[in-house]
């Protein structure tokens, strides 16, 4: 079950979201840093309704977070790759709590398929990808097997609007 902010317990039910709320997800997605005045101004509502409605979608869970969109290359991690790993059965909370432990993991995915996990790390080379998959992947007793997608060219899409 899902977490309310800052791990406070389960999250309420989710409420339906109207256009409005949806603009604002898309202005947000756009630019996190945009001002409560100019997210009112450009749905055309009050700060003050602009202000409860972004409040209620951070407590409902629907906004998790605000965060930057980073150039991994120039940030200092110029490799990135997809992993896939086949986990023992019944056994995906163990791996996820190890997962989210890893330095450069971006992204983790419980999946179906011929493997169980998806996992996206940003590393900053070759040599300390390798190190991360063969040594601290390969050490998780419940990881069966790994195979590393090395990727070449990414680009996150932005928001449609």
């Amino acid at each position: 079950m899902a977490e309310g902010p800052g791990g406070t317990g389960p999250l309420p039910p989710a409420r339906p979201l109207d256009a409005i709320d949806q603009d604002i997800l898309r202005m947000l997605q756009a630019d996190g840093r945009a001002s409560v005045r100019s997210v009112a101004e450009r749905v055309h509502v009050s700060r003050a309704n602009a202000y409860a409605r972004i409040n209620r979608l951070v407590e409902d869970g629907v906004i998790r977070g605000f965060g930057a969109r980073v150039d991994h290359e120039r940030a200092g991690h110029g490799t990135s790759a997809y992993i896939t790993l086949k986990i023992v059965q019944n056994t995906w909370r163990t791996v996820r709590e190890q997962l989210r432990q890893l330095p450069g993991a971006s992204h983790i995915a419980l999946v179906g398929g011929d493997f169980d996990v998806l996992l996206l790390v940003h590393m900053p080379d070759n040599r300390t990808l390798r190190e991360l998959v063969l040594t601290r992947l390969q050490a998780i007793p419940e990881v069966l097997s790994t195979r590393t997608l090395l990727v070449f060219e990414e680009e996150d899409l932005e928001p449609q609007g």
